[in-house]
């Protein structure tokens, strides 16, 4: 490596601070909370804490380099060349990273002395948030960086995505720091390091990145100065009006991003100012328990965003994700949606031309991102230049369209028409297929710049007389064997096998020696050196040049930031249209109506998960439920009583899910559905401690229940299972019922609530806006089939011990447990419970005995098929059949 010779070998000394590590230690103290790459030639290497770290994360030797202060220094290392995949596992696993390179020749530090240290910097600080390489993003999901700011009692937050360039600001209550902050699921939080201490925050900021910095960060001031020198403007009025609290985590987040960049200007779209009262607000535990974007395992197979994605680009699955987990509660927005979807829906022939030309789209938005932070290549370059093309073809083909669908054409056709300059230059320069990195040249097309050619032609025609230069030394020497070849240490070298050196060697004004190897001897000549440099300088003349065109490319590419995300944006809209479209024409989804009443009425609802399940399973059909919340109908809270394993927890959800889906602008699983715009939703699904907050199963279901009932509305939907199981029966019973009372009396919000607890029954006839239902089951042959239908009415009894049975308890453990339940349902009617079930045999003596055999069974055991004629075979299943009836 070249840097070997300009300090490595100084860490060696016994003793005493070598000036390699006087700069090492400087890098590192400036950046103590990051693990340090320090560049070395071709490796980035890490060195005593930082390498410790590094080698347990990534799975690699931990070795020793030289001594320091009389210790030997650890140190571990990774190749420069692959260096992105290492940074992935450290990112991951939570580490933050400080990127050191070399920032000039080694050659130029030799002019200072043998023992000058090659200047470095730390060019760009990688942390979760501000990533911006493919091969450290998930494709199809968002990547955002978030800070929340304060200023006084006022809270905002801000949150921007680096690799698409999306920022926005939002000023939120105390109370709505959590449900933002579920919507946004950053990947990285800023925030003053005074807030990370207090206990009220501690469960919200869980399971969160998080980087507290000193208050100063969050001076509102200060952000003020940051947007306006981010923006180039002398004021934000052109902006727009913003809170202290805004401009407070706002500001904090473009500084970080200046911070981590190392003054490299990201393209940021204008600040966008948003409200918590556009969204539906869905709190973390609701997201979790409805599985919108991952199943509760945390895959992303299995839950509601697998379920009905349907998009063919990257940026329109991020789309998806993003208008999943924001739901509007804006009439006319959703309607627009809505018209889109339709247009694509009722038109075949338009849907699949569209998603034709969709599925060509490379990833505009990223493209973007990495050349404004000087990490594009000319692949990036290319992105953009096939973007526009695929999206003139998606125009001209893709017409007549409505809703928000025809506002992205529009924008679409505007944003191509700013693009043509950008284009045309593209077009004209760029290879079909560019490499990666710039570095490698070879993506500027033959004649499209003279000069390049030109050194092209000189660079290519130097190598031909290589070849010639080998024939003749050939002959000359007569060693047919004789080669030239090249490497990056000695450059063009003759190398000829050992036996044949003497043929060379007696040739001296010819052939010099250069070097003796195992099985080899290689030699140099002065018409070769020269050769060799005229070479050299071609080809790095015409690397140079090939640079200058890709940079020349890349401003080009930043004049037209703004168009080209306009552009971006407009397909990604498109995309999720047309998806939707599709989804809706092959699962029967049906166009739901949505307006501002308080009505909740769907038709044959069905859960797009689990039907899905179904089908790949091949289960059968998706049992599809009616329910009506609206205010003329029975009751706007249903009591949802039957046997586990009946379906309440699926028609639960499945309700929630077709609310969400119409509130962002999709058709819906269902033959019909009317919903009143929702502003909350709440869902206690499911049971789970939290260990790790010191929280029992019963703790966090109550903190839950609590949250629902603190919050919801009148306009708010509400989701609850069990409630109260988690405790004493006669405990759980008060607090379902005290719940169920205050839901239908204090928050008077549509509500389903599934129980275990018939006695609840009883407060339909209490409540005027109560309705009792139950899933039906079917008792055939001492055991029950589950229906999955809802009907009006509760039921009779849990069916607890049939579930158990289906389950596969022993059969000593179910005759036990009958005997118990005979004797404390005995306990209702006036007997002690606990007296019957002491008088009962103890549960070994309860074992039942073994099954007799039957006389079908005796009569079968008796046969001997082999033996038989057909005759006798047809009169002996004639006498089976007749020892059956009896």
């Amino acid at each position: 490596m070249s840097e070997m010779t300009v300090g490595e070998n100084d860490i060696a000394a016994a003793d005493g601070v070598t000036p390699m590590m006087v700069q090492y230690l400087g890098l590192k103290t400036a950046h103590p909370d990051y693990l340090l790459f320090y560049r070395m030639g071709d490796f980035y290497e890490l060195f005593f804490a930082d390498a410790a770290k590094a080698a347990e994360a990534l799975d690699i030797a931990l070795t020793k380099r030289g001594k320091h202060l009389g210790e030997d220094i650890p140190m571990c290392g990774v190749p420069v060349a692959t260096a992105e995949a290492y940074l992935e596992k450290l990112i991951r696993k939570g580490h933050r990273v400080a990127v050191c390179e070399q920032v000039e020749d080694p050659a130029e530090a030799k002019k200072r002395g043998s023992k000058s240290v090659v200047k470095r910097e730390v060019v760009r600080l990688v942390t979760p948030g501000t990533l911006t390489e493919d091969a450290l993003l998930e494709a199809r999901a968002s990547n955002i960086l978030a800070a929340l700011g304060r200023s006084g009692s006022a809270f905002a937050l801000a949150a921007a995505d680096m690799s698409t360039g999306s920022f926005e600001v939002c000023a939120v209550s105390e109370d709505e720091i959590a449900a933002e902050l579920a919507r946004l699921s950053p990947k990285e939080l800023l925030l003053p390091d005074a807030l990370v201490a207090r206990d009220d925050l501690q469960q919200v900021l869980r399971n969160i990145a998080l980087s507290p910095l000193p208050a100063s960060r969050f001076d509102s001031d200060a952000g003020a100065r940051a947007l306006q020198a981010h923006y180039g403007l002398l004021s934000l009025d052109g902006l727009g009006a913003f809170a202290r609290a805004e401009l407070s985590a706002a500001g904090a987040l473009i500084a970080y991003i200046d911070l981590t960049q190392k003054g490299r200007k990201v393209a940021l779209r204008r600040l966008a100012k948003v409200q918590p009262s556009q969204f539906v607000g869905i709190d973390a535990a609701t997201r979790r328990n409805l599985e919108l974007d991952q199943t509760l395992s945390g895959s992303r197979g299995g839950s509601l965003l697998a379920a009905i994605d349907r998009t063919v680009t990257a940026s329109g699955a991020r789309l998806l994700a993003s208008r999943l987990a924001a739901p509007l509660t804006d009439i006319a927005a959703i309607a627009t949606r809505q018209d889109a979807v339709q247009g694509f829906a009722e038109d075949a022939e338009l849907r699949r031309k569209a998603r034709e030309h969709l599925r060509s789209l490379p990833d505009m938005a990223r493209a973007l991102a990495r050349i404004s932070v000087g990490r594009g290549g000319p692949r990036d370059l290319a992105n953009l230049r096939d973007g526009v093309k695929a999206a003139r073809r998606l125009r001209d083909d893709v017409k007549d369209l409505g809703g928000e669908a025809a506002d992205a054409h529009a924008a679409l056709t505007q944003g191509i028409a700013d693009l043509s300059q950008l284009s045309d230059r593209l077009a004209f320069l760029l290879v079909e297929e560019p490499p990666y990195l710039s570095r490698d040249g070879g993506f500027i097309v033959t004649g499209a710049h003279a000069p390049l050619d030109a050194l092209r032609a000189l660079r290519d025609e130097s190598r031909r007389v290589i070849a010639a230069l080998e024939g003749r030394y050939k002959s000359e020497s007569g060693v047919s064997q004789l080669r030239i070849k090249h490497n990056g240490v000695l450059g063009y070298f003759i190398e000829v096998a050992q036996q044949y050196a003497d043929k060379l060697m007696a040739n001296k004004d010819m052939f010099r020696h250069r070097q003796t190897m195992a099985g080899a001897v290689r030699f140099s000549t002065d018409e070769l050196a020269g050769l060799a440099s005229r070479i050299a300088e071609a080809a790095e003349s015409a690397l140079a040049l090939e640079t200058a065109l890709f940079n020349e490319m890349c401003e080009l590419v930043l004049a037209h930031a703004e168009p080209i995300a306009a552009a971006a944006d407009a397909l990604s809209v498109l995309d999720v249209a047309s998806a939707l479209g599709e989804l809706a024409l092959a699962q029967r989804y049906a166009r739901p109506k949505v307006d501002d009443s308080l009505a909740f009425a769907i038709t044959k609802g069905r859960h797009p998960v689990v039907e899905a399940a179904l089908a790949a399973s091949h289960g059968g059909p998706f049992v599809a439920n009616d329910c009506d919340l609206s205010p003329e109908a029975r009751g706007r809270l249903w009591f949802v009583t039957g046997p586990n394993m009946a379906g309440k927890s699926t028609f639960l959800r499945q309700n929630a899910i077709i609310a969400l889906l119409a509130q962002m602008g999709s058709f819906v699983p269902a033959e019909a559905a009317h919903i009143g715009i929702i502003d909350r939703l709440f869902s206690r699904v499911g049971a789970g401690d939290d260990l790790a907050a010191g929280r029992s199963t019963f703790m966090v279901e109550m903190v839950e229940t609590a949250a629902i009932l603190n919050q919801a509305t009148a306009r708010s939907l509400v989701i609850l299972d069990e409630i109260g199981r988690g405790t004493a029966t006669y405990d759980g019973l008060a607090i379902a019922w005290a719940a169920a009372e205050h839901l239908h009396e204090a928050n008077r919000s549509r509500a389903l609530f599934a129980t275990h607890y018939h006695e609840l029954v009883a407060l339909c006839e209490r409540l005027d806006k109560a309705a009792c239902v139950t899933m039906k089951v079917k008792e055939w042959n001492d055991s029950i089939v589950f229906l999955h239908e809802v009907t009006a009415g509760a039921a009779d009894r849990s069916y607890g011990i049939h579930v158990a049975k289906l389950a596969g308890l022993p059969q000593a453990v179910i005759h036990r447990a009958e005997s118990v339940l005979r004797a404390l349902e005995e306990g209702r009617e006036g007997h002690k419970p606990l007296a019957r079930i002491d008088e009962l045999p103890l549960f070994s003596a309860a074992a039942p005995p073994p099954p007799k055999g039957s006389a079908v069974e005796d009569a079968l055991k008796k046969i001997e098929p082999d033996a038989l004629s057909p005759k006798e075979a047809l009169d002996a299943l004639y006498e089976l059949k007749k020892k059956l009836k009896s």
